[in-house]
């Protein structure tokens, strides 16, 4: 199976180690129109920049009945394909491809079209890939509801209640999660916690994902809650 994949390198190294199989050719590439025709041998293709840059929908609307796999969780797909000015050939789905969520044992996928519903089963079952489809919705559910979390905790440590590595321990000990919210928001990066709560709330209006004034600085000066080693 060949497999072709977009994205910067940390996506691009984790769903390739997700995918390692003896009888798949992984092939990355850069920019779809310059490379339409390799893409033309593809059976899937994976875009892990959509989020951030939907400029190859273009390319892929082209690509008859390729399956077309893109991240969007900051962008829904209905949005995307409305600003499409072109007819769609290929088979798209949108799935969350945010850092750490790559690896993870099942994935979420979001169709546009239900009647693609059993080239998802059929792709996936290839791939090995166990997943739960999730409505065509910015962020997604997981996102959702860690990086509500996430923020949460940014307003109780910004008001003075806790410091950082308190609210980590009592919240995997009270909650029973692998990380604290902190060192989650950490292992994600938080460009796309801040940028991914930034789109929902947009679209959404709801005040559960107004951005904390902590995250927002430490976004802006690109700062970890844990200082790097």
């Amino acid at each position: 199976m060949n497999i072709f994949i977009t994205g910067e390198d940390r996506r691009f190294e984790e769903l390739r180690d997700k995918l390692m199989k003896d009888n798949f050719d992984i092939i990355r590439f850069d920019d779809a129109e310059e490379d339409i025709e390799e893409l033309e041998t593809a059976d899937v293709i994976f875009d892990l920049n959509f989020d951030d840059d939907a400029s190859n929908l273009a390319v892929y609307a082209t690509l008859k009945d390729k399956i077309v796999f893109v991240s969007a969780v900051k962008n829904s797909l209905a949005e995307a394909l409305y600003l499409l000015d072109s007819k769609l050939k290929c088979k798209l789905f949108g799935m969350n491809a945010l850092p750490t969520f790559l690896n993870r044992s099942r994935w979420e996928i979001s169709l546009h079209y239900k009647f693609h519903n059993q080239d998802l089963i059929d792709i996936t079952s290839k791939l090995g890939v166990e997943y739960d489809t999730v409505e065509d919705r910015v962020g997604m559910v997981s996102p959702r509801i860690l990086f509500m979390i996430i923020n949460e905790a940014c307003y109780t440590l910004q008001e003075g209640t806790a410091a950082v590595n308190d609210i980590d321990i009592a919240m995997k000990l009270g909650t029973n999660y692998p990380l604290g919210p902190f060192e989650w928001c950490d292992k994600i990066g938080i460009n796309e916690v801040f940028e991914t709560l930034v789109a929902i709330y947009e679209d959404t209006k709801d005040e559960r994902y107004k951005i904390c004034p902590l995250l927002k600085s430490k976004y802006l000066k690109n700062q970890p809650f844990y200082k790097l080693k």
